[in-house]
């Protein structure tokens, strides 16, 4: 996950997915070499010389103008996320390491803590509520939160919805449009890579699920940037059955990194049916574990959520 080879590849992808006539460009000949623009196109429709642009596509970044990026985003067709992904690997790139007296952003389970204000707030939401990692671990949840999500939770005993996505069968049941919550994945991590590309965490999780998945290092080529920020789940949990929900992701502003991820069905809904289903279970399961850290490098913490959504023979 060297933000070199990260800037390089983002480009090449999205070069090659931008046709001459989108770009408003004529297309001559039917025989084209490369799948998408050329270089020389894209430096044309930048307004920048075909070798700077060259150079930087081969990651020979230094100190790039605002002007030239947003030509480059606007040749390269490219929208608000991905521009500002394109910013954030310029940068790392053209620093090639840690800025001194820059520490990581904290992204594992064990280096951000849950504050005990955030944890009262999970309590008393009505709603399926847990806090997350830009990497996917689960680190908080309160009864309804774990209630939803416990075959990620009884899964794995550190949870991490991008482990169990890639390499947890069951994940196939769980997510109604596995493909595409795959995809969306993907596509987060790869925000993340561009928000702290230095993370030693995140490039371990990568390199993990890359050695594990011929899937995730397929669609990790593809170079593919989201955020996670609201939407809707298609879930089809064990006990419940199928639900669409609405999310909304939350940051939180004093533990920089973590989110706080709220979903709700709309009244009336059958989702809104099985929420008050999987509600009545989480009570009569609970056994005071509500707003509990769900990962910690404290060992008996792991498991104690994991019990508490198992249900008394």
């Amino acid at each position: 996950m060297d933000p070199i080879t990260e800037l390089r590849e983002f480009l090449a992808s999205r070069r090659a997915r931008v046709r001459p006539e989108d770009a408003g460009l004529p297309a001559f000949g039917s025989h084209r070499r490369v799948e998408g623009l050329r270089r020389e196109e894209v430096a044309l429709l930048a307004g920048i010389s075909v070798e700077y642009y060259t150079r930087m596509e081969r990651g020979r970044v230094g100190s790039v103008s605002e002007e030239v990026l947003r030509g480059i985003a606007r040749a390269l067709l490219l929208d608000d996320i991905e521009s500002d992904h394109l910013r954030r690997l310029v940068r790392a790139a053209g620093s090639r390491r840690r800025p001194e007296g820059r520490s990581p952003l904290p992204s594992g389970a064990a280096s951000a803590r849950v504050s005990e204000t955030v944890h009262r707030m999970l309590d008393m939401l009505p709603a399926p509520a847990f806090v997350r990692n830009g990497r996917f671990d689960v680190v908080a949840a309160n009864a309804m939160g774990r209630a939803l999500y416990s075959p990620v939770i009884e899964s794995m005993s550190a949870p991490n919805t991008a482990r169990f996505a890639f390499l947890v069968p069951t994940a196939q049941q769980f997510f109604v449009d596995f493909p595409a919550a795959q995809r969306d994945v993907v596509a987060f991590l790869h925000a993340e890579a561009g928000r702290d590309p230095f993370s030693k965490e995140l490039q371990d999780l990568v390199g993990e699920l890359s050695m594990r998945s011929d899937r995730f290092r397929e669609l990790w080529a593809q170079q593919d940037v989201k955020l996670h920020r609201a939407g809707t789940k298609h879930l089809r949990h064990p006990l419940v059955g199928e639900m669409v929900l609405d999310y909304e992701a939350f940051e939180i502003p004093a533990s920089p990194g973590l989110r706080l991820n709220v979903y709700t069905a709309a009244p009336g809904s059958s989702a809104a049916d099985a929420l008050a289903v999987l509600g009545s279970w989480a009570a009569s399961t609970a056994d005071g574990a509500g707003g509990q850290d769900v990962a910690s490098d404290e060992e008996p913490s792991v498991d104690a959520p994991s019990r508490s959504l198992r249900r008394e023979p």
